[in-house]
Formats: C-alpha cells, structure tokens, sequence
C-alpha cells in the first residue's frame, strides 16, 4: 500500500483524486487549511484529514514523513482573485510550492506531482500549445503558477526528489463548486440556470477553452506517480485535445444568453497532449458533452 499526501485534499481537484487514491487502495492523508470553506461531500471515510497551511513547512514535513508521493493540489486559483490580492496569491502560490517541496525533501519523500496551470502559456499566437512553447502569462495566477512550475522544474537537479508538473486546462465535473474558484464558466452558467437567471458571456462568446474532465485530470495525476518516464521535473499538458467556444458551452446549457465586458484573459486555449500520452501512457477519455449533461442532472437542470 502506498502512502501520500495530498495537499488541498478538500479542493475540488483534491478531493475527487483522494476519492480515487482511497479507491485503489492507497493510504491517503489529506492536507488543506480551508480557506475555501468544508463541502461535506468532499470528505471520504479513510482518509487522514490534518489541517494545516502549505506555507507552515515544518508541519507539513511531519505529514509528509513516510510517505511516498506528494500531489501538490493546494493553490488560490481565481484569476480575478489574484488580479486583486496579488501578495496574498504570491505568497500562496509560489511560497506555498517551495514549501511543500523542502517539506517533501527534508521528510524522504520520493515523488512530489504538482497541479499546474495551462495559463502559463497566456496568449499565444498559434495553437495547440505545446509544452516547449515560452511562456507568456497575462494575469498574475499564471505568473505564479509558472514561477511555482520552475522552482519543481529544477529541483531534482539540486535537491533529488523527483518531480513533474502537470499543466491542466479548464477542469469541469462532479464535485464542482459552482462559486468555487474552479468553476469559471461552467460554474456561472449553473448557477444562473439554477436561478433561473439569463446566463452571462463576458465578450463575444468567440473566445475557445479546453475543457478537462476531473476524472482525466485525476488519472493522469496517479499515472504520473506511477510513471517510470518522468521524475525530472518534467512539464506535460494535461488538456482534452479540444476547445469549444463559451458561445456553444453556453448554448450546451440552455436557456438565455447575454454578454457583458470582456475580460483580461488569453482569446484561446487547445492542449497538445501527445507528451502525456508518451510519458504517462494518458489520453482523455471523457467527452464534454456528455459531462455537461452529468453534471446538469446533478444540479437538477433541465
């Protein structure tokens, strides 16, 4: 049986990979300091719940020691959060990494598999984007998510744990909160639907969006603990392989559409993930429509 932690084991990505973990028989001790507040539904019999904050590193190498693989899920994602509160995001996101990974370190682990952002890339002038590609972010979120990525890029080489970064793209699926930090688009337009309120496109609705599956992401996190390819800080996409206009996401759910001001964000994302299914033996296996309509019979749409 393996033992690990996984930070922000009560988040959104968190708490659907330690359900999975629990799944396949691993030891799972979760790490989360709640700052987005306790969703009952994301706490699982078996799992070992500490509370703690990522940026405490003498504590979180206490959890950490003896186990084998650390996810680092834990992380303030909101663009618009960290647009307004950028020494709070700073601190949480870049700060909050190197402290997991000298956490990881100084307790023995041997694999630390960090969820990282595909909006490092920013905007891009061709598509797909690939993993060699330099990147641009255009909000702070993904300056911080990048910068978190470079320091797991390079600490093999001088501290010797293994690493690898996963790049994700607009994760979606049960589990989601719809306020939460994760749920963007999806979550606003549930949200509305539910209200009964007109659903909102910020632009024209041309803008494209990879959206992930939660169960893809989940997988590809557990093939990247287990993969005998990666451990050298590696960077892999973690994306669908196919975007969508907001415009047909929206019309997916139904219901009124209307358009306010558009917002500070890259026009358009598509993940390459032909390293992901080099490296970690990983493709996609859910289809976006079918998740939506998963997940508005979970929220009673109709």
């Amino acid at each position: 049986m393996k033992k690990v932690v996984v930070t922000g084991g009560a988040g959104f990505v968190g708490s659907n990979l330690v359900r999975e973990l629990l799944a396949q028989g691993w030891d799972v001790r979760s790490v989360d300091n709640y700052s987005a507040g306790k969703i009952p539904s994301r706490f699982f019999d078996g799992a070992t719940y500490i509370e703690a904050d990522i940026r405490a590193t003498k504590d979180i190498e206490k959890v950490c020691i003896g186990a084998d693989v650390v996810f680092h899920t834990a992380a303030k994602p909101r663009v618009q959060f960290s647009i307004d509160e950028p020494l709070d995001t700073t601190d949480n996101n870049i700060t909050g990494t190197v402290s997991v990974l000298k956490a990881a370190t100084d307790a023995g682990v041997s694999r630390v598999v960090y969820s990282s952002s595909g909006s490092a890339y920013g905007a891009q002038e061709t598509l797909p984007l690939t993993e060699d590609m330099p990147a641009a972010p255009v909000h702070p979120y993904g300056v911080q998510k990048y910068a978190a990525e470079l320091f797991v890029s390079m600490w093999p080489s001088i501290y010797k744990l293994e690493t690898v970064s996963l790049r994700y793209f607009n994760i979606y699926g049960p589990g989601l909160d719809p306020s939460g930090a994760y749920a963007l688009a999806i979550g606003r337009f549930i949200t509305a639907r539910k209200e009964g309120k007109p659903i909102t496109i910020y632009g024209d609705g041309t803008i494209t969006r990879d959206f992930t599956h939660v169960r893809d992401v989940v997988r590809a996190n557990i093939l990247a603990a287990e993969s005998g390819k990666v451990g050298k800080g590696e960077v892999i996409n973690i994306g669908a392989g196919r975007n969508v206009t907001i415009q047909k996401l929206a019309e997916m759910f139904g219901g009124e559409i209307v358009y306010g001001a558009p917002r500070i964000e890259a026009h358009d994302s598509l993940a390459n993930n032909q390293k992901a299914k080099e490296l970690l033996g990983w493709e996609p296996k859910e289809n976006l429509e079918d998740g939506i309509a998963e997940l508005k019979q979970l929220f009673g749409i109709a």
